[in-house]
Protein backbone atom coordinates (compact mmCIF):
# COMPACT_ATOMS: atom_id res chain seq x y z
CA UNK A 1 0.00 0.00 0.00
CA UNK A 2 1.12 3.66 -0.41
CA UNK A 3 1.47 4.31 2.88
CA UNK A 4 4.19 1.96 3.83
CA UNK A 5 6.07 3.83 0.81
CA UNK A 6 8.18 6.67 1.06
CA UNK A 7 6.30 9.00 -0.71
CA UNK A 8 8.00 11.90 -3.00
CA UNK A 9 7.85 15.30 -1.22
CA UNK A 10 7.76 18.33 -3.21
CA UNK A 11 8.86 22.26 -2.15
CA UNK A 12 8.50 25.14 -3.18
CA UNK A 13 10.77 26.64 -5.25
CA UNK A 14 10.81 30.97 -3.91
CA UNK A 15 14.20 33.08 -4.28
CA UNK A 16 16.25 29.83 -5.13
CA UNK A 17 15.60 28.12 -2.09
CA UNK A 18 13.06 25.13 -2.10
CA UNK A 19 10.78 25.91 1.00
CA UNK A 20 8.82 23.18 2.41
CA UNK A 21 5.42 24.00 3.28
CA UNK A 22 2.82 24.16 6.26
CA UNK A 23 0.07 21.77 4.50
CA UNK A 24 0.49 19.11 1.55
CA UNK A 25 -2.34 17.55 -0.90
CA UNK A 26 -2.28 13.58 -2.31
CA UNK A 27 -0.63 13.14 -5.90
CA UNK A 28 -1.38 9.80 -7.85
CA UNK A 29 0.38 7.39 -9.67
CA UNK A 30 -2.34 6.94 -12.37
CA UNK A 31 -1.20 3.68 -13.66
CA UNK A 32 -1.63 2.32 -10.31
CA UNK A 33 -4.05 4.77 -8.32
CA UNK A 34 -2.29 5.12 -5.16
CA UNK A 35 -0.86 8.49 -3.60
CA UNK A 36 2.95 8.42 -4.30
CA UNK A 37 3.66 12.31 -4.21
CA UNK A 38 2.83 14.98 -2.10
CA UNK A 39 2.25 18.67 -3.36
CA UNK A 40 2.52 21.79 -1.31
CA UNK A 41 -1.18 23.14 -0.57
CA UNK A 42 0.00 27.13 -0.59
CA UNK A 43 -1.64 29.74 -0.64
CA UNK A 44 -1.35 33.97 0.01
CA UNK A 45 1.77 33.26 1.83
CA UNK A 46 3.85 31.74 -0.59
CA UNK A 47 2.22 33.75 -3.23
CA UNK A 48 3.49 36.76 -1.30
CA UNK A 49 7.15 35.33 -0.45
CA UNK A 50 7.26 34.45 -4.34
CA UNK A 51 6.17 38.06 -5.52
CA UNK A 52 8.59 39.91 -2.88
CA UNK A 53 11.41 37.70 -4.18
CA UNK A 54 10.15 38.38 -7.94
CA UNK A 55 10.04 42.12 -7.59
CA UNK A 56 13.81 41.90 -5.85
CA UNK A 57 14.98 39.95 -8.92
CA UNK A 58 13.29 42.23 -11.45
CA UNK A 59 15.72 45.01 -11.83
CA UNK A 60 18.71 42.82 -12.13
CA UNK A 61 17.65 40.44 -14.49
CA UNK A 62 15.68 43.00 -16.48
CA UNK A 63 19.11 45.12 -17.34
CA UNK A 64 20.69 42.14 -18.48
CA UNK A 65 21.27 41.82 -22.22
CA UNK A 66 19.43 39.99 -24.45
CA UNK A 67 22.83 38.12 -25.32
CA UNK A 68 23.27 37.13 -21.56
CA UNK A 69 19.55 36.29 -20.86
CA UNK A 70 20.03 33.90 -24.17
CA UNK A 71 22.82 32.25 -22.31
CA UNK A 72 21.12 31.65 -19.49
CA UNK A 73 18.65 29.75 -21.55
CA UNK A 74 20.66 27.69 -23.54
CA UNK A 75 22.54 26.68 -20.46
CA UNK A 76 18.48 25.24 -19.00
CA UNK A 77 18.06 23.56 -22.16
CA UNK A 78 21.58 21.53 -22.54
CA UNK A 79 21.06 20.79 -18.82
CA UNK A 80 17.53 19.91 -19.34
CA UNK A 81 18.43 17.62 -22.32
CA UNK A 82 21.33 16.12 -20.38
CA UNK A 83 18.75 14.89 -18.17
CA UNK A 84 16.06 13.95 -20.56
CA UNK A 85 15.60 10.21 -19.92
CA UNK A 86 15.29 11.21 -16.10
CA UNK A 87 12.58 13.48 -16.85
CA UNK A 88 10.66 11.60 -19.44
CA UNK A 89 10.57 8.73 -16.97
CA UNK A 90 8.91 11.11 -14.29
CA UNK A 91 6.52 12.61 -16.92
CA UNK A 92 5.28 9.62 -17.65
CA UNK A 93 4.88 8.07 -14.45
CA UNK A 94 3.01 11.32 -13.17
CA UNK A 95 1.06 12.02 -15.91
CA UNK A 96 0.27 8.76 -17.21
CA UNK A 97 1.58 9.40 -21.16
CA UNK A 98 3.46 6.68 -22.42
CA UNK A 99 7.23 7.05 -21.88
CA UNK A 100 7.79 6.60 -25.63
CA UNK A 101 5.64 10.00 -25.90
CA UNK A 102 7.53 11.92 -23.11
CA UNK A 103 10.79 10.61 -24.29
CA UNK A 104 9.82 12.01 -27.80
CA UNK A 105 7.42 15.08 -27.68
CA UNK A 106 7.13 15.94 -24.24
CA UNK A 107 10.40 16.63 -23.04
CA UNK A 108 12.48 17.35 -25.82
CA UNK A 109 9.93 20.36 -26.74
CA UNK A 110 10.77 21.13 -23.38
CA UNK A 111 14.42 21.43 -24.76
CA UNK A 112 13.39 23.44 -27.75
CA UNK A 113 11.09 26.09 -26.10
CA UNK A 114 13.71 26.85 -24.22
CA UNK A 115 16.42 27.35 -27.51
CA UNK A 116 13.61 28.76 -29.72
CA UNK A 117 12.99 31.56 -27.44
CA UNK A 118 16.83 32.05 -26.51
CA UNK A 119 17.54 32.61 -30.12
CA UNK A 120 14.13 34.49 -30.97
CA UNK A 121 15.03 37.00 -28.80
CA UNK A 122 18.38 38.48 -30.26
CA UNK A 123 16.43 39.07 -33.38
CA UNK A 124 13.52 41.71 -32.53
CA UNK A 125 13.34 44.91 -34.02
CA UNK A 126 12.07 47.73 -33.44
CA UNK A 127 9.52 50.84 -36.10
CA UNK A 128 11.15 54.00 -36.82
CA UNK A 129 9.20 56.44 -38.74
CA UNK A 130 10.43 60.62 -39.44
CA UNK A 131 8.31 63.74 -39.39
CA UNK A 132 10.60 65.93 -41.70
CA UNK A 133 8.48 68.49 -42.05
CA UNK A 134 8.02 69.21 -38.76
CA UNK A 135 11.99 67.96 -37.92
CA UNK A 136 10.53 64.94 -35.71
CA UNK A 137 11.87 61.11 -35.62
CA UNK A 138 9.80 58.71 -33.90
CA UNK A 139 10.47 55.34 -32.78
CA UNK A 140 9.47 52.39 -30.21
CA UNK A 141 11.26 50.41 -27.74
CA UNK A 142 10.23 47.36 -25.80
CA UNK A 143 10.20 46.79 -22.01
CA UNK A 144 9.47 43.66 -19.90
CA UNK A 145 6.45 43.90 -18.10
CA UNK A 146 7.26 43.37 -14.87
CA UNK A 147 6.41 39.65 -12.93
CA UNK A 148 4.72 37.61 -14.78
CA UNK A 149 1.93 34.74 -13.21
CA UNK A 150 2.08 32.15 -15.41
CA UNK A 151 -0.16 29.12 -14.87
CA UNK A 152 -0.42 25.45 -16.55
CA UNK A 153 -2.07 22.73 -17.28
CA UNK A 154 -2.19 18.81 -16.70
CA UNK A 155 -2.04 17.21 -20.05
CA UNK A 156 1.73 18.71 -21.06
CA UNK A 157 2.61 19.57 -17.72
CA UNK A 158 6.28 20.34 -18.82
CA UNK A 159 5.89 21.01 -22.71
CA UNK A 160 3.57 23.97 -21.70
CA UNK A 161 5.19 24.86 -18.36
CA UNK A 162 8.17 25.81 -20.45
CA UNK A 163 6.09 27.41 -23.07
CA UNK A 164 5.56 30.28 -20.86
CA UNK A 165 8.39 30.60 -19.12
CA UNK A 166 10.99 30.61 -21.74
CA UNK A 167 9.45 33.75 -23.24
CA UNK A 168 8.72 35.08 -20.06
CA UNK A 169 12.73 35.03 -18.93
CA UNK A 170 14.07 35.90 -22.39
CA UNK A 171 11.92 39.34 -22.72
CA UNK A 172 13.65 40.33 -19.14
CA UNK A 173 11.11 39.51 -16.99
CA UNK A 174 11.04 37.83 -13.50
CA UNK A 175 8.22 34.64 -13.21
CA UNK A 176 6.01 32.41 -10.78
CA UNK A 177 4.60 29.60 -12.30
CA UNK A 178 1.75 27.47 -10.77
CA UNK A 179 1.86 23.96 -13.06
CA UNK A 180 -1.51 21.96 -11.89
CA UNK A 181 -1.54 20.07 -8.65
CA UNK A 182 -1.86 16.53 -10.31
CA UNK A 183 1.56 16.71 -12.53
CA UNK A 184 3.65 18.90 -10.27
CA UNK A 185 6.86 16.80 -10.44
CA UNK A 186 8.86 17.75 -13.33
CA UNK A 187 7.77 20.68 -12.82
CA UNK A 188 9.96 20.71 -9.24
CA UNK A 189 12.33 19.15 -10.94
CA UNK A 190 13.13 21.73 -13.37
CA UNK A 191 13.90 23.69 -10.14
CA UNK A 192 17.26 21.99 -9.67
CA UNK A 193 18.49 22.88 -12.90
CA UNK A 194 17.52 26.74 -12.73
CA UNK A 195 20.91 27.57 -10.38
CA UNK A 196 23.49 25.25 -12.25
CA UNK A 197 22.12 27.30 -15.42
CA UNK A 198 23.20 30.83 -13.90
CA UNK A 199 19.33 32.03 -13.40
CA UNK A 200 19.59 34.20 -10.69
CA UNK A 201 17.53 33.57 -7.39
CA UNK A 202 13.88 35.03 -7.51
CA UNK A 203 13.88 35.21 -11.34
CA UNK A 204 12.07 32.10 -11.86
CA UNK A 205 9.76 30.77 -8.68
CA UNK A 206 7.52 27.83 -8.54
CA UNK A 207 4.68 27.80 -6.14
CA UNK A 208 2.50 24.25 -6.31
CA UNK A 209 -1.21 24.14 -5.20
CA UNK A 210 -4.76 24.65 -6.19
CA UNK A 211 -6.68 26.99 -8.33
CA UNK A 212 -8.89 28.37 -5.72
CA UNK A 213 -6.10 28.93 -2.78
CA UNK A 214 -2.55 29.58 -4.99
CA UNK A 215 -4.05 30.24 -8.58
CA UNK A 216 -6.30 32.66 -7.28
CA UNK A 217 -3.59 34.56 -4.46
CA UNK A 218 -1.46 34.36 -7.45
CA UNK A 219 -3.88 35.90 -10.31
CA UNK A 220 -5.93 38.38 -8.16
CA UNK A 221 -2.26 39.92 -6.67
CA UNK A 222 -1.93 43.45 -7.60
CA UNK A 223 1.43 43.33 -8.23
CA UNK A 224 1.49 40.91 -10.57
CA UNK A 225 0.12 42.66 -13.74
CA UNK A 226 0.27 39.44 -16.73
CA UNK A 227 -0.88 36.64 -16.34
CA UNK A 228 -0.55 33.85 -19.16
CA UNK A 229 -3.06 30.76 -18.74
CA UNK A 230 -3.49 27.31 -20.11
CA UNK A 231 -6.41 25.72 -19.06
CA UNK A 232 -10.21 25.01 -19.52
CA UNK A 233 -13.13 28.23 -20.12
CA UNK A 234 -14.43 28.28 -16.30
CA UNK A 235 -11.17 28.71 -14.80
CA UNK A 236 -10.45 31.58 -17.41
CA UNK A 237 -13.63 33.03 -16.61
CA UNK A 238 -12.82 33.19 -13.06
CA UNK A 239 -9.35 34.67 -14.30
CA UNK A 240 -10.82 37.40 -16.19
CA UNK A 241 -12.68 38.35 -13.34
CA UNK A 242 -10.23 38.57 -10.61
CA UNK A 243 -7.53 40.61 -13.06
CA UNK A 244 -10.27 42.68 -14.41
CA UNK A 245 -9.96 45.31 -11.30
CA UNK A 246 -5.95 45.84 -12.23
CA UNK A 247 -6.31 46.06 -16.24
CA UNK A 248 -3.69 42.73 -16.12
CA UNK A 249 -2.37 41.65 -19.60
CA UNK A 250 -3.76 38.64 -20.08
CA UNK A 251 -3.06 35.18 -22.22
CA UNK A 252 -5.92 32.98 -22.04
CA UNK A 253 -5.41 29.28 -24.22
CA UNK A 254 -8.69 27.43 -23.33
CA UNK A 255 -10.04 23.55 -24.48
CA UNK A 256 -10.67 22.88 -28.01
CA UNK A 257 -12.95 20.26 -30.01
CA UNK A 258 -10.95 20.01 -33.14
CA UNK A 259 -12.49 18.38 -36.18
CA UNK A 260 -10.84 16.51 -38.12
CA UNK A 261 -12.61 16.70 -41.65
CA UNK A 262 -11.57 13.65 -44.21
CA UNK A 263 -12.75 13.68 -47.88
CA UNK A 264 -13.34 10.95 -50.07
CA UNK A 265 -10.12 11.76 -51.92
CA UNK A 266 -7.75 12.32 -48.89
CA UNK A 267 -4.70 9.65 -48.78
CA UNK A 268 -5.98 7.08 -46.32
CA UNK A 269 -2.13 5.58 -45.96
CA UNK A 270 -1.32 9.08 -44.50
CA UNK A 271 -4.78 10.23 -42.93
CA UNK A 272 -5.61 7.17 -40.89
CA UNK A 273 -2.69 6.90 -38.79
CA UNK A 274 -2.20 10.52 -37.99
CA UNK A 275 -6.14 10.70 -37.07
CA UNK A 276 -5.69 7.90 -34.82
CA UNK A 277 -2.80 9.82 -32.82
CA UNK A 278 -4.75 12.76 -32.97
CA UNK A 279 -8.00 11.17 -31.61
CA UNK A 280 -6.52 8.50 -29.17
CA UNK A 281 -2.99 10.62 -27.54
CA UNK A 282 -4.74 11.58 -24.82
CA UNK A 283 -5.43 9.40 -21.60
CA UNK A 284 -14.28 9.55 -19.38
CA UNK A 285 -16.94 6.79 -18.97
CA UNK A 286 -19.51 9.28 -18.24
CA UNK A 287 -19.59 10.52 -22.18
CA UNK A 288 -19.65 7.24 -23.49
CA UNK A 289 -22.95 5.95 -21.37
CA UNK A 290 -24.88 9.42 -22.31
CA UNK A 291 -24.01 8.45 -25.69
CA UNK A 292 -25.56 5.75 -25.35
CA UNK A 293 -28.22 6.94 -23.96
CA UNK A 294 -28.69 8.91 -26.76
CA UNK A 295 -28.61 6.64 -29.42
CA UNK A 296 -24.87 7.01 -30.21
CA UNK A 297 -23.53 3.15 -31.56
CA UNK A 298 -19.82 2.43 -29.96
CA UNK A 299 -17.92 -0.27 -32.13
CA UNK A 300 -14.97 -0.37 -30.10
CA UNK A 301 -13.78 0.27 -26.50
CA UNK A 302 -15.51 1.37 -23.43
CA UNK A 303 -18.66 -1.19 -22.99
CA UNK A 304 -17.61 -3.45 -25.84
CA UNK A 305 -14.13 -4.55 -25.15
CA UNK A 306 -12.71 -5.96 -21.77
CA UNK A 307 -9.59 -4.34 -20.61
CA UNK A 308 -6.99 -6.85 -19.31
CA UNK A 309 -4.67 -5.24 -16.47
CA UNK A 310 -1.82 -6.71 -14.53
CA UNK A 311 -2.87 -6.76 -10.62
CA UNK A 312 -0.77 -3.97 -9.80
CA UNK A 313 -2.97 -1.53 -12.45
CA UNK A 314 -5.95 -2.71 -11.59
CA UNK A 315 -7.23 0.60 -9.97
CA UNK A 316 -5.15 2.79 -12.12
CA UNK A 317 -6.95 4.68 -14.39
CA UNK A 318 -7.00 2.84 -18.15
CA UNK A 319 -9.25 3.24 -20.50
CA UNK A 320 -9.82 1.64 -24.34
CA UNK A 321 -9.92 3.70 -27.07
CA UNK A 322 -13.59 4.11 -28.25
CA UNK A 323 -14.70 5.06 -31.40
CA UNK A 324 -18.63 6.58 -31.23
CA UNK A 325 -21.07 6.64 -34.63
CA UNK A 326 -24.83 7.53 -35.38
CA UNK A 327 -24.14 10.36 -33.33
CA UNK A 328 -25.92 13.60 -33.66
CA UNK A 329 -24.22 17.19 -33.78
CA UNK A 330 -25.31 18.59 -30.36
CA UNK A 331 -24.75 15.36 -28.56
CA UNK A 332 -21.67 16.80 -25.45
CA UNK A 333 -19.62 14.19 -27.41
CA UNK A 334 -19.39 16.08 -30.17
CA UNK A 335 -19.80 19.73 -28.24
CA UNK A 336 -16.96 19.09 -25.46
CA UNK A 337 -13.69 18.13 -24.87
CA UNK A 338 -13.49 15.30 -23.82
CA UNK A 339 -9.77 14.60 -22.56
CA UNK A 340 -9.71 10.74 -22.82
CA UNK A 341 -9.22 8.21 -26.04
CA UNK A 342 -12.70 8.62 -27.79
CA UNK A 343 -13.27 9.63 -31.38
CA UNK A 344 -17.00 10.50 -33.01
CA UNK A 345 -17.19 9.35 -36.88
CA UNK A 346 -19.62 11.24 -38.34
CA UNK A 347 -20.39 11.22 -42.38
CA UNK A 348 -20.93 14.70 -44.88
CA UNK A 349 -21.96 14.79 -47.97
CA UNK A 350 -20.30 18.39 -49.18
CA UNK A 351 -17.92 21.33 -48.59
CA UNK A 352 -20.68 23.91 -47.24
CA UNK A 353 -22.12 21.26 -45.03
CA UNK A 354 -19.24 19.64 -43.29
CA UNK A 355 -17.56 23.36 -42.81
CA UNK A 356 -20.45 24.79 -41.00
CA UNK A 357 -21.11 22.27 -38.64
CA UNK A 358 -17.36 21.83 -37.64
CA UNK A 359 -17.86 25.76 -36.90
CA UNK A 360 -21.36 25.21 -35.20
CA UNK A 361 -19.32 24.63 -31.75
CA UNK A 362 -18.09 27.19 -29.41
CA UNK A 363 -14.57 26.52 -29.63
CA UNK A 364 -11.90 27.21 -32.25
CA UNK A 365 -8.46 25.95 -31.31
CA UNK A 366 -7.48 24.05 -34.13
CA UNK A 367 -8.87 21.29 -37.42
CA UNK A 368 -7.43 19.23 -39.41
CA UNK A 369 -8.48 18.46 -43.27
CA UNK A 370 -7.22 15.74 -45.34
CA UNK A 371 -8.15 16.26 -49.23
CA UNK A 372 -5.68 15.59 -52.35
CA UNK A 373 -7.63 18.33 -53.97
CA UNK A 374 -4.70 21.51 -53.54
CA UNK A 375 -7.59 23.80 -54.15
CA UNK A 376 -10.55 22.66 -51.37
CA UNK A 377 -7.67 22.64 -48.76
CA UNK A 378 -7.50 26.30 -49.31
CA UNK A 379 -10.96 26.97 -49.42
CA UNK A 380 -11.66 24.76 -46.47
CA UNK A 381 -9.01 26.02 -44.46
CA UNK A 382 -9.90 29.66 -44.85
CA UNK A 383 -13.34 29.17 -43.82
CA UNK A 384 -13.06 26.78 -40.44
CA UNK A 385 -13.17 28.89 -37.64
CA UNK A 386 -9.82 27.68 -35.95
CA UNK A 387 -6.61 29.57 -34.69
CA UNK A 388 -4.69 26.38 -36.70
CA UNK A 389 -5.78 24.07 -39.49
CA UNK A 390 -2.99 21.29 -40.75
CA UNK A 391 -3.79 20.17 -44.23
CA UNK A 392 -2.72 16.42 -44.83
CA UNK A 393 -0.79 16.47 -41.57
CA UNK A 394 -1.19 17.15 -38.25
CA UNK A 395 0.64 18.50 -35.35
CA UNK A 396 3.65 20.37 -37.71
CA UNK A 397 4.50 23.13 -35.37
CA UNK A 398 6.35 26.39 -36.69
CA UNK A 399 7.08 28.45 -33.55
CA UNK A 400 7.94 31.39 -35.49
CA UNK A 401 3.93 31.22 -35.99
CA UNK A 402 1.32 32.63 -33.81
CA UNK A 403 -0.64 29.75 -31.88
CA UNK A 404 -4.08 30.27 -30.39
CA UNK A 405 -7.55 29.61 -30.69
CA UNK A 406 -10.86 31.69 -31.80
CA UNK A 407 -14.69 32.02 -30.22
CA UNK A 408 -13.89 29.84 -26.67
CA UNK A 409 -10.63 28.49 -27.23
CA UNK A 410 -9.16 31.50 -25.88
CA UNK A 411 -7.51 35.72 -26.19
CA UNK A 412 -4.34 36.48 -27.27
CA UNK A 413 -1.62 34.13 -29.38
CA UNK A 414 2.16 32.57 -28.23
CA UNK A 415 4.89 32.11 -30.68
CA UNK A 416 7.76 34.15 -31.13
CA UNK A 417 6.44 37.85 -32.43
CA UNK A 418 3.42 37.26 -30.19
CA UNK A 419 5.32 35.98 -26.85
CA UNK A 420 7.50 38.87 -27.32
CA UNK A 421 5.03 41.50 -27.81
CA UNK A 422 2.66 39.98 -24.36
CA UNK A 423 5.90 39.42 -22.43
CA UNK A 424 6.59 43.48 -23.20
CA UNK A 425 5.26 46.65 -23.41
CA UNK A 426 5.74 48.83 -26.42
CA UNK A 427 6.49 52.76 -26.03
CA UNK A 428 6.70 55.16 -28.55
CA UNK A 429 9.20 58.46 -28.07
CA UNK A 430 9.13 61.18 -30.39
CA UNK A 431 12.74 63.20 -30.68
CA UNK A 432 12.52 66.81 -32.33
CA UNK A 433 15.58 67.77 -33.97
Amino acid sequence: MAGTKALLMLENFIDGKFLPCSSYIDSYDPSTGEVYCRVPNSGKDEIEAAVKAAREAFPGWSSRSPQERSRVLNQVADLLEQSLEEFAQAESKDQGKTLALARTMDIPRSVQNFRFFASSSLHHTSECTQMDHLGCMHYTVRAPVGVAGLISPWNLPLYLLTWKIAPAMAAGNTVIAKPSELTSVTAWMLCKLLDKAGVPPGVVNIVFGTGPRVGEALVSHPEVPLISFTGSQPTAERITQLSAPHCKKLSLELGGKNPAIIFEDANLEECIPATVRSSFANQVRSYVKRALAEGAQIWCGEGVDKLSLPARNQAGYFMLPTVITDIKDESCCMTEEIFGPVTCVVPFDSEEEVIERANNVKYGLAATVWSSNVGRVHRVAKKLQSGLVWTNCWLIRELNLPFGGMKSSGIGREGAKDSYNFFTEIKTITVKH
